[in-house]
This record gives structure tokens, C-alpha cells and sequence, in this order.
């Protein structure tokens, strides 16, 4: 009997060709460096790119009978595996890949009306022409299904290349969803701040938005989880904050503003919107009356950030019927109508300009 080596081994391995590729099993790396030999007993590993090969088993017969061929009294153990290949990256689905604008409605305390200002900035955005979607984000007081004629409203989903998706309700033009619409109305959502960020996302990043010109974001009041969350999950165009004429409004919209232009955020801030600016009664529209301060100390806000005011809005009493009826009260003539329609002109302008001066804005990354 010839001693055998493990050169011996590689040099008839060396003969045995694989089919169709032009070279032989050692050419392809398919022979693994674990050969041993122990007297006439070899055994070693041949690699296969799968395990259904339709080459196998010819070659491991082959393979014997090379090695038999130099040595007919050898015992030869072939054993065999799958060429391990890095894990392919799963790829997700962008987030809201046909919106061009996303735009958070903000303000640093409740009771100013920003979610009245998101309604009926959402329908004048939509009387313009443009494609608009709005997302009730105030998991803990969703309000926008009412204002909007919409509760219970009843959602379903279609499939989207493969992907169930939600379809988001529709009224007055406007694409809209809020976590109001699948939680009883009567009762408080107690949610630890992850799982109410979750219900966000879901809403955000499985429902069928399609192509939008804006993307409106009816923000909870203060800074929590849920604005952190919105950063995480979206780039942002910018943010508008809402205020309204008393110093304690305008000492949290300071807050809110700074919380964006925070470096580890960098959410532009496209100006503030003065809210309840003055009272006007309906019968009487020249006429002003003053209840929560003057526009100066607003004024003083905008020049400390460098940003606009975009509109100063005027309480008229309609304005919580409108939103009881479930009809902004935008669709109607009054002074509060023209100056939510002022409102739609100025965000366009602000938005236009941001970005034709800045990069889009990248969303927050965590570690």
C-alpha cells in the first residue's frame, strides 16, 4: 500500500471537474482544509454552493474513484456542507416614499389650538389643490376625528405590493388618521409611553398615505416620547410651533422651538403661528378685542429665533361649534376662514424657501 498525504489527496481531487464551469473542485474552493488521514483511512469536507446541487452526487462518486484510482485499498469518509454566505440585509420599505413635504404642527402647552390649526390648515392646504395628509399624533387626546365629522369612522386595509396596508380616512379633501379610530372615544388611553410610540409608527409606516404634497403632523403638546419618536421615524421639511398672546403660551412655545432646533434634532423651524390672536365677534369683524395679550411679546419670540410669524389667527365664537360639527370652520366666510387660508399661502412660501436654502432634513439616528 502507497502512503498516503494530503498532497497526494489534493492532486487527485485536482482531476475532478465540475460541470459547466471549465475548472475542478479545487479551483472552486470547494475542497475544505480539513483533510486527515489516519493509515488507508482519509476523510475530508467538499464544500457545494447548496445543499440541492444537482452535481452532488456524481461529483462525490467521482471523488472517490480519483483518490481509489492512486490508491485502491484507501477508505474514504467524504463529508459534505453549504457554503455559508453573508446574511442578505432585509430591506425596508422607505418611509412615506411619495410625500415631498412633512410638516409638524407644534405647540409647547395644550389649550392654544394647534390641533384646530392643523384641521383647517389641512383643509386650505387641500381648497388650494394641493395632495394633503394629516396624522392625529396626540395619542393621549385624539381630537381630529371629530373635528373632522369622522368618528366611528370604521378603517380597512388593502394589499399593497405584498404589504397589507391601512387606508386612511378621507373628508374634505384630506387624508387622515388618528389613533381616535381604533380606541373607544370614552375611554383614557393608558399607554406607557413605548407602546403609544409603537401605535405611532404603525400608523405612520403601515397605512397606504400614497403621493402627498403635504404631510401634516398634529403634534401632542410639551416635548415626550411621541416627538422623539416622529424624529426617529421621519425627515422632517420643519416644524411650525402655535401660540397663543400669554406669556406663559409663549414661555413653552420658547421651549418647543428650542427643542428643535436642539443639534441633536436640527428640525428647521418654519415660523409661528399667533392663535386666538384677538376676539372678533362675528357681527362686528373690524372690531378687536384683546383677551390674551398684545402681539408684541409674539413679535419679540419670532426675532429672538429668527423666524416668521406666519399668521395671526382670530377667536371667533363659531370656532369650537365648527369643531363639535365636525366642520372646520375654514369651509365657511368668516375672518377666521381668510386667515387660515393667509396661513396655507404663508406655509407654502416658508416651505418653498426652506427648501430651496437647506438639505433635506435626515432623520434622528439612535445608538
Amino acid at each position: 500500500m502507497a502512503t498516503l498525504y494530503p498532497a497526494l489527496i489534493t492532486e487527485a481531487l485536482s482531476s475532478v471537474r465540475y460541470p459547466g464551469k471549465g475548472k475542478n473542485i479545487v479551483e472552486l474552493g470547494m475542497l475544505a482544509d480539513d483533510i486527515r488521514i489516519d493509515g488507508n483511512k482519509v476523510s475530508f469536507t467538499l464544500i457545494f454552493d447548496k445543499p440541492t446541487d444537482p452535481f452532488k452526487a456524481s461529483i462525490l462518486k467521482t471523488a472517490e474513484a480519483a483518490i481509489k484510482l492512486r490508491e485502491p485499498d484507501a477508505e474514504i469518509t467524504i463529508n459534505t456542507s453549504v457554503r455559508s454566505s453573508a446574511p442578505e440585509v432585509e430591506k425596508k420599505a422607505p418611509v412615506l416614499p411619495g410625500v415631498k413635504n412633512i410638516v409638524a404642527i407644534s405647540s409647547g402647552k395644550g389649550g392654544v389650538g394647534k390641533s384646530t390649526v392643523a384641521a383647517n390648515l389641512a383643509v386650505a392646504l387641500a381648497a388650494e389643490g394641493y395632495k394633503v395628509g394629516l396624522l392625529d399624533a396626540d395619542i393621549y387626546g385624539p381630537s381630529l376625528p371629530k373635528m373632522f365629522g369622522l368618528e366611528g369612522e370604521e378603517l380597512f386595509m388593502h394589499t399593497v405590493d405584498g404589504r397589507n396596508l391601512i387606508i386612511p380616512a378621507e373628508a374634505y379633501g384630506v387624508k387622515m388618521l388618528s389613533i381616535g379610530f381604533v380606541i373607544d372615544p370614552n375611554s383614557a388611553a393608558v399607554w406607557r409611553g413605548a407602546m403609544a410610540s409603537n401605535a405611532l409608527k404603525q400608523l405612520i409606516e403601515q397605512a397606504d398615505w400614497g403621493e402627498l404634497d403635504y404631510f401634516l403632523i398634529d403634534m401632542p403638546p410639551g416635548t415626550s416620547d411621541i416627538h422623539l419618536t416622529l424624529v426617529q421615524t421621519l425627515g422632517l421639511t420643519g416644524a411650525v410651533v402655535v401660540t397663543t398672546p400669554q406669556k406663559v403660551a409663549i414661555a413653552d412655545a420658547r421651549k418647543g422651538i428650542a427643542m428643535f432646533r436642539n443639534e441633536s434634532i436640527n428640525v428647521p423651524v418654519l415660523g409661528i403661528i399667533d392663535n386666538m390672536a384677538w376676539f372678533t365677534p362675528e357681527k362686528h369683524p373690524d372690531e378687536r378685542y384683546y383677551l390674551f395679550g398684545q402681539e408684541a411679546d409674539i413679535d419679540a419670540l419670532a426675532d429672538e429665533f429668527n423666524v416668521p410669524v406666519l399668521a395671526r389667527i382670530p377667536l371667533v365664537a363659531s370656532v369650537g361649534e365648527h369643531n363639535d360639527n365636525g366642520r372646520p370652520i375654514v369651509t365657511e366666510p368668516t375672518a377666521s376662514a381668510a386667515a387660515f387660508m393667509h396661513l396655507a399661502h404663508e406655509l407654502i412660501d416658508a416651505v418653498n424657501r426652506r427648501n430651496d436654502t437647506l438639505p433635506p432634513t435626515k432623520k434622528v439616528e439612535t445608538h
